[in-house]
């Protein structure tokens, strides 16, 4: 496969880019939207380049464990980091849920003032993946909306949250 197909999702959320960006960076904040219905909890979170975020999903007795590696923090505007499946001890493994999931992807989030509201925009693309991982990747994608939309929801009432605390 010669094109890599791209997930994008953009969205506008009713907040100043500050308040935006927090709720990305803050572990606090990120918690509360990140991964919603399930409960995460975020081991580890350096934001730097090199820094890694470690986060583990808990739903009843299971977890799903990921470890993304910052590659580019600019305050305000961007984070790109490579996301991965890993093991109790943190290794980058195949995903235990998808045997055919890229074992990496480069997610990039760029955040844009829109007057007093922010565009964020998020791509993930599977980095040094086989045929069968670009087509498990592609076929995943149309469902991805779903759980990154619902998590934007979670992040909506948190950011109204948050503008209430600060008038």
């Amino acid at each position: 496969m010669s094109e890599l197909p791209e997930y994008v999702h953009d969205r506008v959320f009713d907040a100043p880019r500050e308040m935006v960006w927090r709720a990305w960076t803050d572990p606090k904040l990120l918690s509360h939207w990140y991964g919603p219905g399930v409960e995460t909890v975020i081991h580890k979170f350096e934001l730097k380049p090199g820094g890694v975020w470690l986060n583990e999903m808990k739903w009843g007795a299971k977890s799903d464990l990921s470890k993304m590696e910052f590659q580019e923090v600019v305050p305000q505007e961007k984070l790109v980091w490579h996301h991965s499946s890993t093991d109790s001890n943190w290794n980058i493994i195949t995903s235990p849920m998808m045997a055919d999931w890229p074992r990496v992807l480069l997610t990039t989030v760029t955040f844009e003032d829109a007057g007093a509201k922010t565009n964020v925009r998020l791509t993930m693309v599977p980095l040094d993946a086989t045929d069968a991982e670009i087509a498990c990747w592609a076929g995943a994608m149309e469902g991805m909306k779903k759980g990154w939309g619902s998590g934007f929801v979670v992040l909506d009432e948190l950011l109204a949250k948050l503008q209430a605390e600060n008038s």
